[in-house]
């Protein structure tokens, strides 16, 4: 791309038009150049453009006088070729790309050291391929390596390696040019040539990656000697400048027998972090930990030796050379240390690797304590090729805010070995699965240029379906195991992920449900699997029922369970908050519907209807009169078929939500209240015709309709009925004052209670016998008293 331009119009540009005299220079204020519009054609005057020696014109009417500009662009056309000499301009309008790298492109600093040894190791593998054909281009420079040496005092970092380096017309090529990769143009010079085979295990493939130096550097100076080339070349360019220079090394102190050197000269605000020594090595390991090629870098180390004690002081004997003592003293020195390791474990082979290997790896890794529940190591080939190891944790999150929190940086990202990223939102793991951590490692995703964003493509979408895949495949291995106490353990730490996993991963719901685990009428002490239900089932059972509640006590002992466990059979019990909607979600098991017991039209499939019809026909009068007395609190009142020892219970309707459900919505604190009444739906009260209360309202509503205590008798009776339902109260002090009422008509007397009057009356009449009664006065002798001085004394 040409250099950018002024928009005025230049002196040179100016002399470019052809003299005539169709142009004449006019003495106004703007000494702007006119020309009469005789010298226009007609047609590019409605244009208002023109061309002239090569030129594109811009025609501007002003009143009477017309101006003429000329276009910046075709200027820079014919400007452009002028550059020459050592002084190279980038091919790009370098100004705002540069300002992108360095503050859009990448999101972290301390990326530039990544990217630069991803590029050092491209340069490696470059020459091991290249050296198969033509042993000669490795000659005796030494081994495949990358070296990084930080300097404090200069400011400096060093990056060098034994690699393929460059030539001048490469330089040119590759850092002249931004977004330019050499990596690239490498890979499609193989593609090409099928003679020589095709490797893809090289790493940067992005031209921007080497100018990520300028995040942190001011001045970047290139130092490279290619094995095709007796010379070695310096490329050298600022962060702020538009161009480069490239310049022969002359200085013998400086040669290199092979590879490129870059050194990085750092910014002031960077000096302090990126030079030290620990943090470099830090970098290295998480960043480049597993790249192909050792990476040593400069540490400061200490050493134990032996010295001799110092002379002895004046007046003391001088021992001789065998009788000197020596003592130990440590010193510290500088030297190379290996920073990584060359094979990472999910590129071994899988039968080759111990199961503390794993462990290891895992704690190592994820910074973890206790050893995993379970791993699995696979490889998946096919359209998308790629290597994983995945554990389950040993425990759950410590923080609430990590239990359903997609970004928990659990699954760590490589591409060829190198370090990505371990940030995503979801692109590799659903969110209820995001306690799993792990690796994966590939050779082929589809990055963004600054290789920190996974794009949405169909590969992610694909690797995305195998890792759940294999996950489940996992959990499941875990569950089916002989030691039931591991799945135990992971179903009490992570069982609310995997409901979860019910409600937003319809798609899985095959694989989920057999994980799921839960209480029942016939096992409150052991958790069972739906597969245990329905082996437990009776053959004309055809459906799963369960209750949601808040605990195994209230559900144990809730009204709606007493007819299915006289017939003996089992419910589950749904404690926790996000099973019922789970449950709702799954709609369906092994072809057996889940139905809530708390609902209206409950079907137990061997009901008498010949009993049943005879009861509705003779409490139909006691139903409508109840109805009547409720009001709009109930939609209607019939007879029940679910309740034994109870005399009444609050069902809801078939579409609308549970007890538990309007007791969740109720406490939610952001929840929108107005929904609430349309949500709950109609309350159906069902009543019990074995029970005696029934039986005598039944004569009530028959004999004494208008009887108040009737009346009365029922407003208690739905009131308590939506207690032991579930429900809440609108007046929790209005229905205590209810029973506090009947409590004392019932209560009354029973016991010989003695009236306040009849007491008061008693008490009177007793008085003037207990006045008659006198007391005599007890006389204290004077012996006895004490004084206040002397309490104490006898």
């Amino acid at each position: 791309m040409a250099p950018v331009l002024s928009r005025s119009l230049t002196p040179a540009s100016v002399a470019s038009l052809p003299y005539s005299p169709l142009f004449s220079s006019r003495n106004n204020t703007h000494n702007r150049l006119s020309l009469r519009s005789a010298f226009l054609h007609q047609n590019e005057l409605k244009n208002n453009s023109f061309s002239c020696s090569g030129l594109k014109w811009k025609v501007d009417k002003r009143g009477s006088s017309v101006v003429v500009k000329c276009e910046a662009s075709a200027v820079a056309e014919k400007e452009a070729p002028e550059a020459s000499g050592e002084k190279h301009e980038y091919q790009a309008e370098v100004s705002r790309l540069m300002n992108l790298i360095v503050h859009s492109l990448y999101s972290h600093k301390e990326i530039f050291l990544r990217e630069l040894v991803s590029n050092a190791s491209d340069a490696l593998d470059k020459l091991r391929f290249l050296s198969v054909t033509d042993p000669s281009l490795l000659g005796d420079a030494g081994e495949l390596e990358i070296r990084i040496k930080p300097d404090p005092e200069k400011g400096t970092i060093t990056i060098s390696d034994t690699g393929i380096g460059m030539t001048k017309e490469e330089l040119i090529d590759c850092l002249g040019t931004i977004a330019q990769s050499g990596t690239s143009k490498f890979l499609n010079a193989l593609k090409e040539n099928k003679d020589l085979g095709n490797d893809n295990s090289l790493i940067g493939q992005f031209g921007v990656g080497f100018y990520s130096a300028f995040l942190v550097a001011e001045k970047v100076i290139v130092s490279t000697k290619s094995p095709r080339s007796d010379k070695q070349y310096i490329w050298e360019a600022a962060a702020e400048s538009s161009s480069y220079v490239i310049r022969e090394e002359t200085d013998p102190e400086k040669q290199i027998r092979r590879g490129t050197e870059i050194t990085l000269f750092l910014k002031d605000d960077d000096k302090y972090e990126f030079t030290e020594p620990s943090r470099v090595q830090g970098l290295v390991k998480n960043y480049s930990q597993f790249v192909s090629f050792p990476i040593f870098t400069w540490q400061e180390k200490s050493r134990t030796v032996e010295v001799e004690e110092e002379e002895p002081k004046e007046g003391e004997e001088t021992p001789s050379e065998g009788e000197k003592k020596k003592k130990t003293k440590t010193e510290k020195y500088w030297d190379w240390e290996l920073a990584n390791e060359t094979k990472p474990i999910w590129m071994r082979n899988p039968k080759e690797i111990e199961k503390d290997q794993y462990s290891e790896f895992y704690k190592k890794t994820f910074n973890e304590f206790l050893d995993p529940l379970a791993y699995t190591h696979f490889t998946t080939e096919g359209e998308v090729e790629f290597r994983s190891v995945i554990y389950i944790p040993g425990m759950a999150p410590m923080n609430n805010e990590d239990v359903v929190n997609p970004k928990t940086k659990n699954i760590r990202l490589y591409v060829k070995r190198v370090f990505i990223s371990d940030d995503f939102d979801g692109e590799l793991f659903p969110r209820y699965l995001s306690f799993v951590k792990g690796v994966v490692d590939s050779n082929d995703l589809p990055l963004n240029v600054s290789r920190e964003i996974l794009q949405e493509s169909r590969i992610v979408r694909i690797m995305r379906k195998r890792l759940v895949r294999k996950t489940f495949d996992m959990i499941q291995e875990l569950a089916d195991s002989e030691n039931k106490e591991d799945y135990r353990k992971f179903w009490e730490n992570f069982g609310k992920f995997v409901k979860l996993g019910c409600i937003e991963d319809t798609g899985n719901h095959k694989r989920i449900t057999p994980l799921l685990r839960f209480f029942s009428s016939k096992s409150e002490e052991e958790l069972i699997s739906l597969d245990q239900y329905i082996d437990n089932m009776d053959e004309k059972q055809n459906a799963i029922y369960y209750i949601a509640t808040d605990s195994l006590q209230s559900a144990r002992s809730a009204p709606f369970l007493e007819k299915l466990v006289q017939k003996d059979i089992e419910v589950l019990y749904l404690v926790e908050p996000i099973d019922e909607v789970a449950i709702q979600n799954l709609q369906t098991y092994k072809e057996k519907k889940f139905v809530d017991v708390s609902k209206e039209d409950l079907e137990l499939g061997d009901t008498d209807e010949v009993k049943e019809r005879e009861s509705k026909q003779e409490y139909i009068l006691l139903c409508d009169w109840m109805k009547q007395q409720l009001g709009d609190k109930v939609a209607k009142v019939q007879i029940s078929s679910r309740l034994s020892s109870s005399p009444c219970v609050l069902v809801s309707g078939k579409f609308g939500w549970s007890a538990n459900m309007e007791r969740l919505m109720r406490a939610q604190t952001l929840g929108d209240t107005s929904t609430l009444e349309f949500m709950r739906g109609r309350r159906i009260m069902e009543v019990n015709p074995d029970h005696p209360i029934i039986k005598d309202l039944n004569a009530a509503c028959k004999n004494a309709p208008e009887s108040t205590e009737a009346k009365r008798a029922v407003e208690l009776l739905y009131e308590t009925a939506l207690i032991s339902s579930g429900f809440t109260p609108d007046s929790p002090a209005e229905l205590g004052g209810k029973i506090y009422e009947m409590m004392a008509v019932a209560l009354g007397g029973r016991w010989g209670r003695v009236e306040e009057s009849e007491a008061a009356g008693e008490t009177s009449e007793s008085a003037p016998e207990s006045e008659s009664e006198t007391t005599e006065t007890e006389v204290v002798e004077p012996s006895e008293v004490r004084t206040e001085a002397d309490p104490w004394s006898t």
